[in-house]
């Protein structure tokens, strides 16, 4: 089993769909766990810097997102488990979230711009 606390705490990313806090290696090498059919990051370092923030408030730890209400208000109730962080600033590209729409999700913005 993976650990869910990223292990190199240097570059330390919030993706800014999900909210999955890895480090920028792990997403240019892996991908988003919970977003990677929704866009590629794997191998792609432009779309790891456009698509995660450095800057982030707040961690939490989902274990069992499917049962929590946290990861439920927080839009991760059907993610994988891991660090997920609590507000991240940034909002994806606008081609990007063109892409999420045609392909039938909703993005909510984790800067806190949008109202639920």
């Amino acid at each position: 089993m993976t650990s869910l606390v990223p292990k190199d705490k240097r570059q330390l990313r919030a993706c800014l769909i999900c909210g999955i806090v890895l480090n920028h290696h792990t997403f240019r090498d892996s991908g988003c766990p919970n977003c990677e059919g929704l866009i590629r990051m794997r191998g792609s370092n432009e779309t790891v810097t456009e698509c995660t923030s450095s800057t982030f408030d707040g961690l939490m730890a989902m274990f069992n997102p499917s049962e929590s209400w946290v990861a439920k208000y927080s839009h991760v109730n059907t993610s994988k488990p891991g660090m997920y962080a609590a507000h991240v600033s940034g909002r994806i590209p606008e081609d990007i979230e063109d892409k999420l729409a045609q392909k039938g999700y909703t993005y909510h913005p984790r800067d806190g711009s949008a109202e639920d």
